[in-house]
């Protein structure tokens, strides 16, 4: 089962994106210094479905949260860093090359059709300074819309 409300976040490392270059970083380390943070896992960096998500996140605000936004999915970071630059994307992504962050969040499922392709579920988790999570939303579905306003009330308590 991925991680719920009141449980503590798996800890990970992983290459971190931010448009130019990467980095290999603990989900610790993020965390230092910073109130909070919001993983949003996503299938595909690239398709049109993420653009549209990362796009609406961006024209929705969320990177004026109090706490960073950072995305996550099985694409390279070079992949990535395309993908940021191409939607002027104010986010950084987490590369999870191997699923191995998305395994650890009980979220990687195989895609119907696609010979053997194995992506993160979309899964938005608001987690504390300590890893906890203090708002878990898992999607049934690839395309229904994100529950925002449990999200954002859950991000201004960290700000608070």
């Amino acid at each position: 089962m991925p991680p719920t409300t009141g449980e503590p976040a798996p800890d990970f490392e992983a290459l971190l994106c931010n448009g130019e270059t990467f980095r290999p970083v603990s989900l610790s380390n993020l965390l230092a210094g910073e109130a909070g943070c919001v993983l949003v896992f996503f299938g595909f960096t690239g398709s049109a479905i993420a653009e549209n998500w990362w796009k609406r996140y961006d024209r929705a605000g969320w990177d004026e949260f109090a706490v960073p936004v950072l995305g996550i999915s099985r694409d390279g970071p070079y992949a990535q860093n395309a993908f940021l630059r191409g939607i002027s994307s104010p986010f950084r992504f987490v590369s999870d090359v191997d699923g191995a962050v998305a395994a650890s969040y009980d979220l990687l499922t195989e895609r119907r059709g696609m010979a053997g392709t194995h992506t993160a579920r979309r899964a938005i988790f608001v987690l504390d300074s300590d890893r906890m999570v203090t708002h878990a939303w898992v999607a049934d579905d690839w395309i229904s819309p994100v529950p925002t306003e449990g999200i954002e009330t859950a991000t201004e308590a960290l700000g608070n």
